[in-house]
């Protein structure tokens, strides 16, 4: 009913335009129908460090339960087995987090260390060498696996950590105002299991936890009907999508997340990180990375699998109904400004601003929704100051996927910083956008030549999703 106020609202406060428009007589302009509702109608109205933990309004008692216990489960630590808590014990032997809360604070962003002994923070560092298996997955290292954990139980030494320094490049905007981007520069240290060599590597901070299920719902015809992969429209933009091997219907199906678009569906993403963050077994994962010269079979486990299937749906429901957060600003003059300089820079190119789900989804509360997550789900090279030179599943070093902006402006206040990219090296939107390159070079290149006003313009929208 709060919604539907909102709604009703909304309309009377825009007069029913439907898009951007310029009054010539008062120069306003005016915002479009229902943008300010980002997640549709299950848009939560809410500000703060919570701001990204309300579930999605008027779900049924099932699934608000789900959503409860997987709230739970994903906010408390695991422990080593045995112990009393048996429904939380088996991590390990090694892991990066203890919780997914540890890397998605407040259901937000993670960001990369900020000295040595720094432990909650949220990037993992991915490992992999030449060649694939059978699906097209890459080959985990011979002895550090997978992933660098950087921490372990009792008994047994962590595989090492990585050791962040940075290179400065500075630039120019076209108004004579200098810039100056950190880009990391990655070592390993404390490896305690002889050297990782001829390995190739990804550090990936954890991204926001909002709106996975109104992204899961996009229907995926949808998603393929802006795929342009030979560029045939001649504007530079090439989005591309990827079939990764789907371990729960075993076919390939389209990947969606992850920022390779490597995974298939939000469950497979889950137990992933109950897998490789916490060491931690389900159905989909029946075995985790144990250190060389290691017995893990004598190392007492949390039960077969120790994720059971009951518990992996509980947080699968609830990473898709958290609720999106309304934009804040959208009707502000300045705002508005900032939208149309979005737009004159190509930006809504790859960040396509809105979507509307399928109807028959089965969660019902996303279904048939106006929103506007400003993404369209595909791959785009973006360049070689951003590649990570690891090819994953068919997806190249410099090919990121375009990762949704709602919630942006609430980065700070949730998560307590404002690091982006998929390492966290920008340090404000405004270095994410310097960063860009590939097929957004022109786009940025666009950015850098606009005026000191018209670049915080469109900061102000930015800090509006």
């Amino acid at each position: 009913m709060l919604n539907y106020f909102y709604l009703i609202l909304s309309l009377f406060l825009i007069c029913s335009c439907e898009h951007d428009t310029l009054d010539e007589g008062t120069q306003m302009l005016y915002p479009e129908a229902y943008e300010q509702f980002s997640g549709g109608e299950g848009t939560v109205f809410i500000e703060g460090f919570n701001a990204f933990e309300l579930k999605v309004p008027d779900m049924s008692y099932e699934n608000q339960n789900l959503f409860a216990i997987g709230n739970s489960l994903f906010e408390q630590n695991w422990v080593t087995a045995p112990a009393s808590t048996t429904g939380r014990d088996g991590l390990g032997p090694l892991f990066n987090a203890r919780a997914c809360a540890t890397c998605h604070f407040k259901d937000g962003r993670g960001r990369p260390p900020s000295s040595f002994g720094d432990i909650n923070h949220g990037l993992l560092v991915q490992l992999s060498i030449n060649g694939t298996d059978i699906h097209g997955d890459p080959l985990p290292h011979p002895v550090y696996g997978g992933q660098l954990q950087d921490q372990s139980i009792m008994g047994i030494s962590p595989e090492g950590h990585i050791v962040i320094n940075t290179e400065l490049i500075t630039g120019q905007y076209a108004d004579g105002t200098s810039y100056t981007l950190s880009k990391p520069v990655y070592t390993f240290a404390g490896l305690n299991y002889g050297p990782l060599e001829n390995v190739m590597f990804s550090p990936r901070v954890a991204p926001q936890m909002i709106g996975l299920g109104l992204l899961d719902a996009i229907a995926d015809l949808d998603i393929l009907a802006n795929v342009d992969e030979a560029d045939s429209n001649k504007d530079g933009i090439s989005g591309r999508a990827v079939y990764v091997w789907n371990k729960e219907t075993n076919t390939y199906t389209l990947g969606k997340y992850g920022w390779k678009s490597s995974v298939p569906t939000i469950k497979d993403q889950v137990a992933t990180a109950f897998s490789f963050d916490m060491g931690l077994t389900s159905s989909l994962f029946t075995a985790t990375e144990c250190p060389p010269g290691i017995d893990c079979s004598s190392i007492p486990n949390g039960g077969i699998p120790e994720v059971i299937d009951e518990a992996l749906e509980q947080v699968t429901v609830y990473s898709k109904t958290l609720a999106v957060p309304s934009r804040r600003n959208h009707d502000n003059q300045n705002v508005l400004k900032g939208k149309q300089i979005f737009n004159q820079l190509d930006c809504t190119k790859c960040h396509i601003p809105k979507h509307h789900t399928q109807t028959n989804y089965h969660i019902p509360q996303l279904a048939n929704q106006i929103i506007w997550p400003y993404t369209d789900m595909l791959l785009h090279d973006m360049g070689e100051e951003l590649s990570d030179h690891r090819p994953v599943k068919g997806v190249h070093g410099n090919e990121w996927r375009t990762p949704p902006l709602w919630g942006l402006g609430y980065t700070q206040e949730v998560s307590g910083h404002t690091q982006l990219l998929h390492d966290g090296r920008a340090n404000n939107i405004e270095e994410a956008i310097l960063w860009h390159g590939g097929e957004a070079a022109k786009s940025k290149q666009k950015f850098i030549n606009l005026s000191l006003e018209d670049r915080n313009y469109l900061l102000d929208f930015l800090n509006s999703l």
